[in-house]
Order: structure tokens, then C-alpha cells, then sequence
């Protein structure tokens, strides 16, 4: 069986965790807590980031966008990257990079590190202007993903694709500290309700965190 290395609100490994799903691709879980820094897992991924892939044939691929990228190419039969049109796979590959950089600098930094990764590190409060920062561009990125939803299908064009994936494991995340106002764009919202609503989605809402507790909505396919 394939093993993915993970955080649990981890949002890139949420994302791998949400392609193998829909691909129809079983997995294990394991934790690592990357700041142990343990030397077996060094050895598997010199970064010591999450998320790490190992298949059955011992390869290894880190990194949530060269393991996307893998799966996309290695099991095409349900396809995230639009085969048939130029445009909508560049569109989908800027989208990923939007969320997995641009949303991640000015938004999930602020408030799940803070939140969360700092406190297990014993490293202090969360810092309030980081706080601020983050909840202010969530606002600004929510629209944006709105305005997306309201002209398109999905947020890359007519198919649901890598990156609807991307941004909604971005907000799952953050979902799960509640940290979304989701009346900032009903657009939005419904997209969300859309894509969360999809059986790949199911283990992703089942998680849960020792010490913390989601919202009542976050599992609630219907907000």
C-alpha cells in the first residue's frame, strides 16, 4: 500500500489527499511531525516538508506539486490537468500557484502557523499583526475565488480540476480553526459547499485534531 506522509492540517498534503481520493487511489496515513526531524524521514525527503508519497515500488516523491503532477501523469484515467485544452491547463497551473504561493504567503502563513504550528513549537502567542494580515487578504482572496465561481464552472473553466483542489484544501485548512467568514462571498460559499460535497472530500472533513475542535459547520455539507 502507498503511504503519504502527512500534517493534518497541512494544506498541500490535503491536497494530495484529495487527488488520490478522487483518483480512486488507496493510501495510508502516516504523521510525521517534521520538526522532530527524524533521520529515517530525512532520508526519504532532505527538505523534511509534508507531504512525501511512497508507492508500493519504493519511489519517492515529495512535494505536493511534483506528486500532483505525478499522479496526473501516472494514473490519467480521472483527469485534474484539462487534456484537451492549452488554455485551461495554463489557467489551472496558474490557479495552483496562486494558492499554493500567493494564498499560502498572504493568508495561511498568518493563521495556521501562528495558530497552530507555532504554539506545538512552544515559540510564543500568535503575533497579532500576522493575525490581521491574514484574516484582511483571506477577505480579499474570498473574493477573488467568488468572482471565479460566478464566471466559470469551476474556478479554472468548464471541469473541476487541480485547482479547485488546490484552493479548497487551502480553506479546509483553515475551515477547520474556523477562521472563514464565508459572507464574505456567497459565490464562494457555494463553490465550496460544492467541491466539500464530493465523496473524496469525506476523510478530509472526518479529521480531527487533539486539543482542537472544528466549528459545527465544517462538516456540514449543507454550511
Amino acid at each position: 500500500m502507498r503511504v503519504l506522509y502527512h500534517l493534518p492540517l497541512s494544506p498541500y498534503a490535503r491536497k494530495v489527499r484529495l487527488v488520490l481520493a478522487e483518483k480512486r487511489l488507496p493510501f495510508d496515513l502516516k504523521t510525521e511531525k517534521v520538526w522532530e526531524r527524524q533521520p529515517a524521514y530525512l532520508e526519504l525527503n532532505p527538505a523534511c516538508t509534508v507531504p512525501t508519497l511512497v508507492e508500493d515500488s519504493g519511489l519517492v516523491i515529495p512535494d505536493s506539486r511534483v506528486i500532483c503532477e505525478y499522479l496526473e501523469e501516472g494514473y490519467p484515467d480521472v483527469c485534474l490537468l484539462p487534456r484537451g485544452s492549452m488554455t485551461e491547463r495554463v489557467e489551472t497551473r496558474r490557479l495552483v500557484a496562486w494558492f499554493d504561493e500567493k494564498f499560502w504567503d498572504e493568508v495561511a502563513r498568518n493563521l495556521l502557523w501562528e495558530k497552530t504550528l507555532k504554539q506545538s513549537l512552544k515559540l510564543g502567542p500568535p503575533d497579532a499583526n500576522a493575525l490581521r494580515a491574514g484574516y484582511a487578504n483571506l477577505k480579499q482572496h474570498l473574493l477573488y475565488i467568488g468572482w471565479l465561481a460566478e464566471h466559470r464552472a469551476w474556478l479554472a473553466g468548464p471541469n473541476l480540476t487541480l485547482a479547485d483542489f488546490a484552493a479548497a484544501a487551502m480553506l479546509s485548512s483553515l475551515d477547520f480553526l474556523g477562521d472563514v467568514d464565508w459572507s464574505a462571498s456567497t459565490a464562494a460559499k457555494d463553490w465550496y459547499a460544492r467541491i466539500k460535497s464530493r465523496p473524496s472530500f469525506r476523510a478530509v472533513l472526518s479529521d480531527r485534531v487533539n486539543g482542537m475542535a472544528p466549528p459545527p459547520h465544517y462538516a456540514d455539507l449543507d454550511f
